[in-house]
C-alpha cells in the first residue's frame, strides 16, 4: 500500500534505539506486584486538553483516596498528535510509565504518522466516554439526520461539513462513519478542517452547512436557540434535562455509533501482576464518589472497561476506522 504520510524524522530518531528492559518493581509475599517508585502518568499533549485534564483528575482521585502507596505524577509530552509520548513509553518499556489516550491512538497510526498503535501497548482500563454530535443552523431545512443523508445520497457534494480536527481524524471520521452507514458515497463528502476556533461561526453565518463536533459544544448552541442537533453518536440518549432531548443516529435508523473513549495504557511488556495492580487502582478510582463528581463536572459518561473488554472494543473500532480511512485514501500503514 502506498504511503500517504511520512513519519517525521524526529520520530525516527526517537524510535531508533531498541526498547529498554522492563523495570520490575517489587513483588510482595502474596505475589502481588508493587511499584518501587512514583508513577509517571503521561498526558501525550500540552496542559489543558482532554488528555491532560483526565490524567490530572485521575491522579488527584488516586491521591485523595490513598489508592496507591506511590504518587501518580502527570507529565505532559506533546507532539505529533501523541506520537512523541507513545515513542517515549514504548522505548522505556517500564511499568512505572503509563499514559492516557483516546481515539487518536488509532488515527495517528492508521494514517501512517506513527508506527505505534494500541496493539503496541497494554490496554489497562477505559474510564469515560464522550460522544459526538452533528448540528446545523436553527433555520436549516433539515430536522433529522436521515433528511440530511437523504440529500447527500443524491449528491454528497451539495453539503459541506466542518470540524476542528484534521481530515482523517476525530470530527471528520465520526461524520464519515454515520454517512457511510446511511448509504452516502463517503469519497465525495466535502469536509473542511478549521483548527483556529471558527468552525461553529462558519455554520452560524451560513458559510458551511453542518458541524461535526462534541455533544457539549453542539448542545450549548442548541440551548441558545442558534442551532439544531440532528443527531448524536451515542448508542442511546444521554441523561440530563436538555441532553435527553437529543436524538441518536440509531433511533433514526442509522446503524452507527462513535465513542470518544478515554482510557489508560501501559508499556508493551507488562506482566499479569503489573496489569492487575493498575486495573485495581483505576477501578477503585472510577467507582469513587470523587471521580463521579469529576465526571459530572466535565459532562463525561462513565464507561468502565477492564483489560479484556477494552482490548476487544479497540479491536472492533480499529477495524471500522481502518476500512473507512482506506476507502477515503488515508490508509498509511
Amino acid at each position: 500500500m502506498k504511503k500517504k504520510w511520512l513519519v517525521p524524522l524526529v520520530f525516527a530518531t526517537l524510535l531508533g534505539a531498541c526498547s529498554m528492559p522492563v523495570q520490575h518493581g517489587s513483588v510482595d509475599a502474596s505475589g502481588d506486584w508493587q511499584p518501587d517508585r512514583s508513577i509517571e502518568f503521561i498526558a501525550p499533549a500540552a496542559a489543558g486538553g482532554g488528555w491532560d485534564t483526565t490524567a490530572r483528575m485521575l491522579a488527584k482521585t488516586i491521591d485523595e483516596n490513598n489508592l496507591s502507596d506511590q504518587s501518580f505524577g502527570v507529565v505532559n509530552k506533546p507532539g505529533g498528535g501523541g506520537a512523541v509520548a507513545w515513542a517515549y513509553i514504548h522505548k522505556r518499556n517500564d511499568p512505572h510509565n503509563i499514559f492516557i489516550s483516546s481515539p487518536p491512538l488509532h488515527f495517528v497510526e492508521l494514517a501512517g504518522q506513527s508506527p505505534y498503535g494500541y496493539k503496541d501497548f497494554t490496554p489497562i482500563v477505559n474510564l469515560i466516554a464522550d460522544y459526538g454530535a452533528f448540528a446545523v443552523r436553527e433555520d436549516a431545512k433539515w430536522n433529522t439526520l436521515e433528511e440530511l443523508f437523504a440529500d447527500m445520497r443524491e449528491d454528497p457534494t451539495q453539503v459541506t461539513t466542518i470540524g476542528v480536527s484534521s481530515p482523517g481524524s476525530m470530527d471528520h471520521m465520526q461524520f464519515i462513519l454515520f454517512a457511510q452507514a446511511a448509504g452516502v458515497d463517503i469519497t465525495k463528502i466535502r469536509y473542511v478542517s478549521d483548527q483556529d476556533g471558527g468552525a461553529m461561526t462558519s455554520v452560524l453565518n451560513g458559510s458551511v452547512d453542518v458541524i461535526s463536533t462534541g455533544v457539549s459544544e453542539a448542545a450549548e448552541q442548541a440551548r441558545a436557540g442558534k442551532m439544531k442537533v440532528l443527531g448524536i453518536t451515542a448508542p442511546e440518549r444521554l441523561e440530563g434535562e436538555f441532553l435527553s432531548t437529543l436524538p441518536t443516529g440509531i433511533e433514526q435508523g442509522i446503524d452507527a455509533e462513535f465513542v470518544v473513549w478515554r482510557g489508560v495504557f501501559g508499556p508493551p511488556d507488562m506482566t499479569d501482576e503489573q496489569l492487575a495492580y493498575y486495573e485495581n487502582v483505576f477501578k477503585e478510582a472510577s467507582e469513587s464518589p470523587e471521580f463521579a463528581e469529576v465526571r459530572e463536572a466535565y459532562g463525561w459518561d462513565e464507561r468502565y472497561m477492564g483489560p479484556e473488554e477494552f482490548s476487544e472494543f479497540l479491536d472492533q473500532q480499529s477495524v471500522e476506522l481502518e476500512a473507512a480511512l482506506e476507502e477515503l485514501g488515508f490508509g498509511g500503514r
